[in-house]
């Protein structure tokens, strides 16, 4: 029984800061970050707008669009590293919201969990409740993953080009229209990291930025060494010699923390795989320079970073091996659809890379791609740190789906912030919830926080405003 993606809805607030405005502020060139990170706006939440809400707002979109009724839904998940509460899972307020629409305890039955795992924590929670459905427990009903995040860094730190809000709502369920998943196949890698971070209590993470990022170019490529493993043995691909298991996946979708980010990890697990097939020759031709190596090719992430000469002419390599025709022939067919909405988005966190496949469906369909029996191959990756690599093939009723796919219209009209703006948002100085920038309508806000009493402290209320 084919079990994946039914159908996906997106939610992402209305406010956002331009890259040339935020460049100008920080004394920075406006290419790097168009051209260097690639992001041209960051979505920011109102005051009165939290993940949870967020979360709802997406699940809502999705349940009106696809006229399901809370009988439909077996179980609710919420994948998040912006929790609101150290016990209270987001599933839990999400329900409360949703509540208010379809009448009081209309979701009792539907199970879930706030899942958390930094950015790879919603493929667990996909993964979860595909095979909540194989194991047939879910007595014909559905299940519905949200992931919902807020980004957001430091003032002037090196991560506050990189933040952005949202959520996608994510319908699971048997004989889906948009992608099954590819059994037995996927692949995890988990190790003890401090990669990046967020202590309780604290709001913004603690990064180990050239750290971090290597640490997931690793992580992800030992996760697809076990895909491909599980992959040949399980004889979903077959190899022929001369052949990359790259050949026959047709997209990539992976983890965006911002668009650039998904390039390197191409270029990255294309070396892996490539560098010991006869096509590596062609490429070393036409780079003109050999790959360098490490001075201890085996040695600690660490080690590696602390070998300036290598990291150097590694880096020169890698950029002269993203302008040859072999990788950009692979990018352009097989990843750059899903790096579009990261540009006008920013970062999702749990959310990046599921808004990564949206963005591949709707514009290789506008392209004219014909996408039926196309395999995606899934890179996720969450700090922490743990990978996640599966895989699944575009079904027939995708068009179906898809061809109402419109990003610009899904986000509605936006409000651009002016710097001074934005940063009297970031800091908090407007404190009052109803001192929201933007007026609200069909969609769920946050009121209040907090009581009078010590026991309402925390306590979180949530009206659907129309």
């Amino acid at each position: 029984m084919p079990v994946g993606i039914d159908d996906l809805a997106i939610y992402i607030p209305k406010l956002y800061v331009d890259y040339k405005d935020f460049a100008k502020a920080r004394g920075i060139d406006p290419q790097k970050l168009e051209y260097g990170i690639g992001i041209r706006k960051m979505a920011l939440v109102d005051t009165n707008q939290d993940p949870a809400c967020m979360a709802a707002n997406a699940c809502l979109k999705l349940m009106e669009r696809n006229h399901l009724h809370p009988k439909d839904i077996g179980r609710m998940y919420v994948a998040t590293e912006s929790g609101l509460d150290e016990s209270k899972a987001m599933n839990s307020f999400v329900v409360g919201m949703l509540e208010q629409v379809y009448g009081e305890d209309a979701f009792e039955h539907a199970g879930g969990i706030e899942c958390k795992f930094a950015c790879v924590s919603g493929s667990y929670a996909i993964y979860d409740n595909a095979n909540w459905i194989r194991a047939d427990e879910n007595n014909g009903k559905a299940a519905i993953v949200i992931v919902s995040d807020i980004a957001k860094y430091d003032i002037g730190s090196a991560g506050e080009y990189t933040q952005g809000a949202g959520a996608i709502a994510i319908l699971v369920k048997d004989n889906p229209r948009l992608l099954s998943f590819d059994q037995k196949v996927t692949s995890t890698i988990i190790k003890n990291e401090y990669d990046f971070y967020r202590p309780i209590g604290k709001e913004t993470p603690l990064v180990n930025g050239n750290y971090s990022n290597l640490l997931y170019l690793i992580q992800v490529r030992k996760a697809f060494d076990g895909y491909k493993e599980k992959a040949i043995k399980t004889g979903l691909i077959s190899l022929k010699d001369g052949e990359s298991i790259t050949d026959h996946i047709d997209y990539f979708s992976v983890h965006l923390p911002y668009r650039k980010m998904g390039e390197k990890a191409l270029a990255y697990l294309l070396r892996h795989e490539w560098r010991s097939l006869p096509r590596w020759r062609q490429v070393i031709r036409e780079l003109g320079m050999e790959e360098p190596l490490p001075k201890d090719p085996r040695g600690t992430i660490e080690s590696i970073l602390a070998d300036v000469e290598f990291m150097k002419t590694d880096d020169k390599f890698r950029r002269a091996f993203m302008q040859t025709s072999f990788y950009n022939e692979v990018y352009e067919k097989k990843m750059a659809s899903s790096l579009e909405a990261s540009a006008i988005i920013g970062n999702l966190y749990t959310a990046s890379m599921y808004m990564g496949f949206r963005s591949l469906l709707e514009f290789e369909y506008k392209k004219g791609v014909e996408l039926e029996g196309k395999r995606v191959g899934f890179g996720s990756y969450g700090s922490g740190s743990s990978a996640m690599v599966f895989s699944g093939r575009i079904q027939p009723g995708y068009k179906e789906v898809v061809k109402k796919m419109n990003l610009e219209d899904e986000i509605g009209t936006r409000t651009k912030l002016s710097m001074e703006e934005y940063e009297k948002l970031h800091e908090g100085r407007t404190l009052a919830l109803n001192e929201s920038i933007l007026h609200n309508s069909r969609e769920f806000v946050l009121t209040k926080v907090g009581g009078i009493t010590a026991d309402k402290a925390g306590f979180r209320e949530y009206v659907y405003a129309n």
